[in-house]
């Protein structure tokens, strides 16, 4: 099936690691079910099952080592259509290093950890928006990784950087066990102001009460649903840390619950393949020849 097929189904958000790797700071005793390796061969069954074809890997380390770990598999598994890197965007040599990693077919987007950074505004950084500024002109990908608190400071980005193809990850993860809606809902609806700009759903069952149910989800979906719309918005699973929280046939379940109140056959197939297709420029990277198994 070649990857711009109308038909292609596109997971366009999930992780891999290996522990013994030993750069996930973010890891510790309070997500222990994550603290072993999560690697393709126990993605791919999961996947058949939820009827998901592709998928995107996104970092999940601050290092370059673990980006290049993520081509190698991305090279080697037949279902990865591209990865989301991480490069330093506060560091002099940022321009160099795009360039290096820009070479590789399956090289589509990076993501820097904005959630987790002591700085707020660190998005807003000279040099950072120098950096902002090339991945813009390069046409690869941003992926946004924020809490709510976070997007004055994204909107206050954008502004600076127009022309900027950008997703918001896991819908900027709103508090969503306690129902708090504001000033999300506006914060966000500021970030869909901006045309370039797309929407994962993604990420929101491990924000939610551990006996989430669907009802939970369906006023951040709705809102998302509202101000994006079926050509900006994509789904994503957030495999395997959604584990914490559900199956993988729950995530895939749930978002075609919410979002098949909202769109037809047309729009669900953009949101759950086509989209990320269009955003990653998945349609120009090179399928392998030979599968994995």
């Amino acid at each position: 099936m070649s990857m711009s097929g109308s038909g292609m189904t596109v997971d366009s958000h999930q992780h891999f690691w290996k522990i013994d790797r030993g750069d996930y700071g973010w890891m510790g005793p309070h997500v222990a079910p994550l603290l072993r390796d999560f690697l393709p061969d126990e993605l791919r069954p999961l996947m058949a099952r939820a009827g998901i074809d592709r998928t995107v890997v996104v970092q999940a380390a601050e290092t370059e080592a673990e980006t290049e770990f993520l081509l190698a598999l991305a090279a080697e598994t037949d279902f990865i259509a591209g990865v989301v890197g991480w490069l330093d965007m506060d560091d002099a040599a940022f321009p160099e290093r795009l360039g290096h990693f820009r070479q590789n077919p399956w090289f589509v987007g990076l993501r820097p950890m904005l959630q987790d950074l002591d700085d707020d505004a660190w998005i807003l950084r000279p040099r950072v928006l120098q950096s902002l500024a090339a991945v813009a002109e390069a046409g690869l990908a941003f992926d946004i990784l924020t809490f709510p608190r976070h997007l004055p400071h994204v909107v206050e980005a954008l502004e600076a950087t127009p022309g900027l193809r950008a997703v918001v990850d896991h819908i900027s993860k709103p508090a969503i066990a306690a129902g708090t809606l504001d000033p999300w809902r506006e914060h966000i609806a500021a970030v869909a102001a901006f045309p370039n700009v797309s929407c994962k759903v993604s990420g929101m069952v491990t924000e939610a009460r551990a006996d989430w149910a669907l009802a939970d989800l369906e006023p951040f979906v709705d809102h998302v649903a509202a101000v994006f719309g079926a050509d900006r918005l994509m789904f994503g699973s957030d495999w395997p840390v959604s584990t914490l929280a559900a199956t993988y046939g729950d995530v895939s379940n749930a978002a075609r619950a919410l979002l098949g109140r909202h769109f037809g056959p047309d729009g669900m197939a953009a949101i759950f393949g086509a989209n990320a297709v269009r955003f990653y420029g998945l349609g120009e990277r090179r399928v392998p020849a030979t599968s994995a198994e």
